[in-house]
């Protein structure tokens, strides 16, 4: 089964972790952002440039806030998810779904109630 969905950009792995902090903040500043990052916090300049490149690569907008800016997500959680599963199927498993979850239950990943529950919410789409 192959997804048409808009090619984006993939993220590293610290623009992954910006990213989730604001799909939950909704919108926040970089202080709002650092907040809710784990220990050790990384310096402020640091967080500014990421949520810069994630706005460069049309992830993240802004607003004016006094002298400072509220940035907020513009690509879905749900959409990223998307195409990153795509991607990993893609790039791993030749495009069929079937071939990645046949590797996880040989791999003792996932267990046969975890495919049965799958497979019943793959037929309720259906």
């Amino acid at each position: 089964m192959k997804y048409n969905i808009q090619i984006m950009k993939q993220l590293t792995k610290a623009e992954e972790e910006i990213m989730q902090i604001l799909w939950q903040l909704q919108k926040g500043n970089v202080k709002d952002i650092i907040n809710l990052l784990p220990q050790p916090k990384p310096a402020y300049n640091t967080v500014s440039t990421i949520v810069r490149i994630l706005e460069s690569k049309g992830f993240v907008d802004y607003e004016k806030q006094g002298k400072g800016h509220l940035y907020f997500p513009i690509i879905k959680k749900q959409d990223y998810s998307n195409q990153s599963i795509t991607t990993l199927v893609d790039n791993y498993f030749q495009g069929s779904f079937k071939s990645m979850v046949s590797f996880f239950v040989k791999k003792n990943d996932i267990d046969l109630k975890d495919v049965e529950s799958i497979l019943k919410e793959i037929n309720k789409k259906n």
